[in-house]
């Protein structure tokens, strides 16, 4: 991996927060859902912005 610039770690950890915040409203509406069909989806969705929160992280050496 190449070395990031404070640019590039600046920009990382606004997208972590937008992943992060994204994965927490998912949540939040799969648990409210009453059709398990739309529950469903939004915890796939959860999952989704899980995965890439983690992706992130991981490029910034798991340093936030």
């Amino acid at each position: 991996m190449t070395n990031l610039t404070a640019k590039d770690i600046d920009v990382l950890s606004h997208v972590l927060t937008g992943e992060e915040m994204a994965c927490k409203k998912a949540r939040v509406y799969a648990h409210t859902l009453t059709d398990a069909a739309l529950a469903a989806e939004m915890e796939r969705i959860a999952t989704a912005h899980e995965q890439r929160f983690a992706a992130l992280y991981n490029m910034l050496g798991g340093k936030k």
